[in-house]
């Protein structure tokens, strides 16, 4: 309820918007992808066992939506990576590893990342596909080990670790590059069907943990000018040293509810009449004690 008094100003930097596209391209690009290419896959397994009379032109969809899917994934691992980089390369507080020079490499590598799974799509012999994924693959992994990557954990022997958005979505994102690596093998070999449907259940798996860890680590980033403020909370005591006393607290929310109260709970925000001179004469004889009225006046009930 006291949110309904407060007025709501959020102030958002350019780094905070670079934070929200990667959840914002997962939410309305991939999500949406993910389940179209299921649906499709069902549809090509109903049409090579000949349960439905589908054109062929469903498989070839199917790729087509699995491709895309994973490029979406890609694209998105690499905001959120980049996005790491240059909010540790702007804060002023601790200074950038590398200085400009390598925060400059590590985009380029980045670009280098999309344009190897953009290669992926054009070649067609075997040894380039594998080559081109595992490219992919590498480049993503060599940026997510940088120190300014939130891991969790690096040790698969923790809990922490299996928690990890990071981890989790590395190992969705190469299931996804094989499949997109090995569809001419998956549409010829029984084995290698088998194979990516096994892969891709695990790849469901996955996008289930992806949505709930990742709505765990969206909580934990404050906006920037949030930050320096909670850079004095403990989070193994889960206490924040105070930044403002009690009192000094006290007496800016009850300026703040009375300023937000003041504004929805005056009379014309509430559609009353505006009070016209006669009113406001008999409120203010209203308002005077008995001993100041002239004799034979009374205040008006």
């Amino acid at each position: 309820m006291l949110a309904w008094f407060l007025p709501l100003q959020l102030p958002m930097t350019p780094i905070d918007w670079l934070a929200l596209l990667h959840p914002v391209l997962i939410i309305l690009f991939v999500y949406p992808v993910v389940g179209a290419t299921i649906r499709l896959g069902i549809l090509a397994r109903e049409r090579r066992l000949k349960i439905n009379p589908l054109p062929p032109s469903v498989g070839i969809e199917h790729g087509d939506h699995g491709r895309w899917l994973t490029g979406g994934v890609v694209l998105a691992v690499l905001i959120a990576l980049d996005y790491s980089f240059i909010k540790h390369a702007l804060n002023q507080a601790t200074p950038f590893a590398g200085g400009a020079a390598r925060l400059a490499l590590l985009l380029l590598i980045s670009a280098g990342t999309l344009l190897a799974y953009a290669a992926l799509w054009f070649v067609k012999k075997a040894r380039l596909r594998a080559s081109f994924a595992l490219l992919t693959w590498a480049g993503l992994l060599g940026l997510g080990s940088q120190k300014e990557i939130w891991r969790l954990s690096d040790n698969p022997l923790t809990g922490e670790f299996w928690g990890s958005h990071y981890w989790a979505g590395v190992l969705l994102t190469g299931l996804l590059l094989f499949s997109v690596a090995a569809r001419q093998e998956v549409l010829r070999s029984l084995r290698m069907r088998r194979l990516h449907v096994t892969a891709n259940v695990l790849v469901a798996v996955l996008l289930a943990v992806m949505a709930i860890t990742g709505t765990r680590d969206l909580l934990q980033i404050p906006p920037s000018w949030q930050a320096p403020a909670l850079g004095g909370c403990d989070h193994v005591t889960l206490k924040c040293a105070p930044t403002i006393s009690p009192e000094a607290f006290r007496q800016a929310l009850d300026k703040a509810v009375k300023e937000a109260l003041g504004k929805r709970l005056s009379p014309t925000a509430l559609g009353a009449p505006p009070v016209g001179p006669a009113d406001a004469a008999a409120n203010q004889a209203a308002a005077l004690p008995p001993a100041a009225l002239a004799p034979g006046l009374v205040a008006p009930a």
